[in-house]
């Protein structure tokens, strides 16, 4: 799970790097999800370790930072719908981008919590 972890992360920050690049450079608010996603870097770096309760600890500290990434961005979700429906927005970009670091942060939290359930059972076990 670090791997994906660090994979996660360097997806967030190319949304954000390509959000920043198609504003003209003009809003650097479109680098959040490149924070988000160094957050994600350093803690599944930090999780790729031998040493089991790190790994559980750091993986927690991750998820953690992923699922809140989705539920700030939940709103750009309705956003979009409304964008697909001919509603204008000032900064249509802006929209796609938050929806798109929305969908990165709920597919990692859901690969994550079925990591952790899958991990949980093989101790039961």
């Amino acid at each position: 799970m670090a791997k994906l972890t660090i994979l996660f992360g360097v997806l967030l920050i190319l949304v954000g790097v390509a959000g920043f690049v198609a504003t003209g450079h003009t809003h650097p608010t479109a680098l959040i999800p490149a924070g988000f996603g160094l957050l994600l870097i350093l803690f599944g770096s930090q999780a790729n370790t031998e040493d089991s309760k790190k790994r559980m600890l750091w993986m927690h500290i991750a998820v953690t930072v992923g699922l809140i990434g989705f539920l700030a961005t939940i709103p750009a979700d309705i956003d979009v719908i409304r964008l697909s429906r001919g509603t204008v927005f000032p900064h249509p970009i802006a929209v796609l981008e938050k929806a798109g670091m929305s969908l990165l942060c709920l597919l990692y939290v859901a690969l994550c919590v079925r990591s952790f359930i899958a991990a949980r059972r093989q101790r039961l076990i």
